[in-house]
């Protein structure tokens, strides 16, 4: 798989996806921005890269990806590393563009049908929504995923850049 964006080592991981084009867009975001991808499983789909190249995942091969088998394993690793888990969800109260992004944080995303269950919840270190307008539900996890990555890899000075020659690097943090 691809390299990671070794500047700001944010990683974003999916809670037992439900949509296979979802979850290819999210990860060729994380090829595009060299941030490391965790699935958390079972999925609503075989997660193989025969799944993905059929929901259109062209950059599989470059993706920094990691499957772990159930919550507990992901949490598990979690704790060997040491990293925050950072749920966005439309229950919590901070809204992600007040929050100060880390080094060390997981960017965790539900389900599309069900968001996380309570245990996801509590396990958090903290809990962010993206403000929307009343009486709308959510928004695309796909699009919600890059919205926040955004803004953490704006905050972090992590975002790819090109020098002249198309090499790619990264920005430093100042």
């Amino acid at each position: 798989m691809g390299a990671v964006n070794e500047v700001m080592p944010i990683r974003l991981a999916l809670f037992q996806p439900d949509i296979a084009p979802n979850t290819a867009t999210i990860l060729r975001l994380c090829a595009c921005l060299g941030i490391e991808a965790h699935i958390i499983e079972p999925a609503g789909f075989p997660v193989s890269d025969r799944a993905f190249r059929r929901a259109g995942m062209d950059y599989l091969e470059r993706v920094a990806l990691v499957r772990h088998v159930s919550w507990g394993a992901f949490e598990a690793w979690r704790d060997r590393a040491r990293l925050r888990l950072i749920v966005l969800s439309t229950r919590a109260a901070l809204s992600y563009v007040e929050y100060a992004f880390r080094p060390e944080d997981v960017l965790l995303f539900g389900r599309e049908s069900a968001g996380v269950p309570e245990a996801v919840h509590a396990a958090a270190d903290a809990r962010l929504k993206i403000p929307m307008r009343p009486g709308l539900r959510s928004l695309n996890v796909a699009v919600a995923a890059a919205m926040v990555l955004g803004e953490a890899l704006r905050q972090r000075g992590g975002f790819p850049m090109q020098d002249v020659a198309g090499e790619s690097h990264y920005e430093q943090e100042t």
